[in-house]
């Protein structure tokens, strides 16, 4: 946390992948009131189901401002690709039902993963595909739903020379930069456990590529954090 503020990193949104996990997750950011939760289940992580009434139990928590992380995840486990697409097809229908905004893995499903956004009404409360790696195409359909399409230190990578042209082209008022901590730490910390100070680095990396000033793009990347994660807004005032 101090290196995060010693960043600039101000505001930060701690991100539930499994389903006994959410309690410790959330007893231990509960000091800081710039840490804001989602309550979901990662498509890895659903080998046993979920219990959807305790991911919406937790989703009462005023802290959380989103349901996920969910999604379909083909490329690690085509194996539970049915299970998959019935815990995202609940907690899609759970976001609609208590109005907050889904973060959404997608690895080698993209046309599952926005047919079943678009079957469960999934643009009445938007959401983002975080830690994004598909195809331009893919990034369209998630923006003309209403989603935010989410960059991490992939796009430093050398081999990411498909995603950067994506990065690219995402209107201002849908992009967005994260960390994916403790994965992915961006080129220069590259093989280090990442952590949420190194999103400086990605957005300073990203703003370089879009040709844009970095106060710029970290100002319009804020704003967006807000607008996607209205409940966050309201938490702190904005």
């Amino acid at each position: 946390m101090d290196n995060a503020k010693a960043q600039g990193v101000d505001y930060l949104l701690c991100v539930n992948v499994r389903q006994q996990g959410f309690e410790a997750m959330r007893d231990k950011v509960a000091a800081f009131n710039n840490v804001f939760l989602s309550s979901g289940v990662h498509p890895l992580d659903v080998q046993e189901g979920l219990n959807i009434e305790d991911i919406k139990r937790f989703a009462t928590d005023p802290r959380v401002v989103a349901i996920g992380e969910t999604g379909l995840d083909y490329f690690y486990s085509n194996d539970t690709k049915t299970l998959q697409q019935q815990c995202f097809e609940q907690q899609i229908a759970l976001a609609v039902e208590v109005n907050k905004p889904l973060i959404v893995h997608t690895r080698d499903a993209r046309e599952d993963t926005i047919n079943m956004l678009k079957a469960g009404n999934a643009d009445n409360v938007g959401g983002v595909l975080h830690c994004f790696t598909e195809n331009w195409e893919m990034a369209k359909a998630a923006i003309d739903l209403g989603f935010y399409i989410s960059v991490s230190g992939i796009v430093t990578f050398k081999n990411a020379a498909e995603l950067r042209s994506v990065i690219r082209q995402v209107p201002k008022d849908r992009l967005l930069v994260e960390t994916d901590s403790p994965y992915l730490a961006p080129v220069p910390h590259r093989g280090q456990e990442n952590q949420p100070a190194y999103v400086r680095d990605v957005a300073e990396f990203v703003a370089e590529l879009r040709g844009e000033k970095f106060d710029d793009l970290a100002q319009y990347t804020t704003d967006n954090f807000f607008n996607l994660f209205k409940d966050a807004a309201t938490l702190i005032g904005r």
